[in-house]
């Protein structure tokens, strides 16, 4: 599984951008699919995930109420939709796939795909 991550770009704050991550493959809709981000500078931060079937999202809590993580499991593409963007969310945007969900996704640990990020810049 190879996965890409598109739409990032500038935005001002207030704005709102939605990301995509194709992951083509025959086996999309076995991974817990998720967004991280990198800031510069910082350590790398879970964003959401996403069960293979859609039915089980995860969010981290300071993004909880902004961004929606959706998946299309026919296009074997998992999205981000990022609503009323903030400074502080500029960073390299990054999709992951994993084959099971615990707790330890949320650190990055264990993930079998990572994609080549997308810069999401905020200007205030």
């Amino acid at each position: 599984v190879q996965l890409q991550a598109s739409g990032g770009g500038l935005v001002q704050a207030g704005g709102s951008l939605r990301l995509s991550c194709a992951a083509p493959g025959r086996t999309f809709s076995s991974y817990h699919m998720g967004w991280f981000r990198q800031a510069p500078g910082k350590e790398r931060e879970f964003v959401a995930a996403i069960s293979g079937n859609g039915g089980s999202t995860y969010y981290a809590d300071s993004m909880k109420d902004r961004f929606t993580i959706s998946r299309d499991n026919a296009k074997d593409s998992v999205y981000l939709q990022m609503n009323s963007l903030k400074p502080e969310d500029t960073a390299v945007y990054y999709c992951a796939a994993r084959s099971y969900y615990s707790s330890s996704y949320q650190k990055g640990i264990g993930m079998d795909y990572w994609g080549k990020g997308t810069q999401v810049t905020v200007s205030s």
